[in-house]
């Protein structure tokens, strides 16, 4: 596994974040892989979260902040022209990662040149920081139009590391208030230029309780309908289309019943299919535990770099 193999530019866009922010940042630190940089872009926050990220001390970490909320896609398109490596990887600012998650992906990216982008497995977290349980593709995992049609890549946006390259040539919609991710796959796909390896370990950890909610679902579905009409090219056949775009309608009407009845908790419970054992669970709770008490570098005058 490289530890310090070629650099890495790591972006977390973040905004309101001051409650999770640094975890997020220690969990940078606390990499195995020690070779990065860290860009940390503010979206226009108004609590003290850019006062927290300006206040972190290592010329590793650079912070950018216009004063504006231009929101997730338009922080991601810039990101590219702020990195100065050749690797970029994603992270949000309410996550945490594995210590050997950079060494891992970047491990698949260095031995395979024809891959662009290298997806995780997921440990599910409470907004608490407890472990719930794991979503992982199988080994072997590829990818199906249907499927991914229907938002069910096995790609999880958050965890990409990819290539800087694949990011100049595959910008986000910046029209889209969320699912930028699953309408940046299928229009690269539709261009035959989305080429993704997976390490089936959950090595992404994602607090995900606040994602389950009715309205969110609901636009996540109407937009991903919109990306069937209009960005999937002639590689997806029509009755992949016709189809993903039933079944994306199906649980439209799914999630209203749900949330007329109160229970939601089964779509969440029915996103980590994979419940941890409590041996499993006693060393992830460690894990996280260590790193959430990692010491930063801090520093008390700040100094604000503007994006262009």
């Amino acid at each position: 596994m490289i530890t310090d193999g070629p650099p890495i530019s790591i972006g977390i866009p973040f905004f309101n974040a001051e409650s999770t922010l640094l975890d997020a940042v220690r969990s940078v630190f606390a990499q195995t892989h020690v070779s990065w940089e860290l860009i940390l872009l503010d979206d226009g926050s108004t609590d003290r979260s850019l006062e927290l990220a300006l206040s972190i001390d290592d010329p590793r970490v650079r912070v950018y902040s216009d004063g504006k909320n231009k929101r997730l896609a338009t922080r991601l398109n810039e990101l590219r022209y702020l990195v100065r490596t050749e690797y970029i990887a994603r992270m949000d600012a309410d996550d945490l990662m594995a210590p050997t998650r950079l060494a891992r992906q970047l491990e698949v990216l260095v031995a395979n040149p024809d891959v662009d982008l290298v997806s995780t497995g997921v440990l599910s977290l409470t907004d608490d920081y407890e472990p719930v349980g794991v979503r992982c593709v199988a080994p072997g995992h590829s990818i199906l139009p249907r499927a991914l049609l229907g938002g069910h890549s096995g790609i999880v946006h958050a965890s990409v590391i990819g290539r800087k390259a694949w990011f100049d040539r595959n910008s986000y919609r910046q029209d889209l208030p969320i699912s930028q991710d699953t309408n940046l796959w299928v229009r690269a796909y539709s261009r035959n230029d989305l080429r993704v390896a997976f390490v089936p370990e959950p090595m992404y950890y994602y607090r995900e309780d606040g994602s389950v909610n009715a309205g969110k679902l609901l636009r996540a579905y109407h937009i991903g309908r919109q990306t069937i009409l209009r960005d999937a090219g002639s590689r997806f056949r029509f009755v992949d289309r016709a189809a993903a775009f039933a079944a994306s309608s199906a649980r439209s009407v799914a999630v209203g019943v749900l949330d007329s009845l109160g229970r939601l908790d089964v779509i969440r419970a029915r996103r980590v299919p994979v419940q941890l054992e409590n041996i499993q669970k006693e060393r992830l709770e460690g894990e996280i535990a260590s790193i959430r008490a990692l010491e930063l570098p801090l520093r008390k005058n700040t100094k604000t770099h503007y994006v262009s």
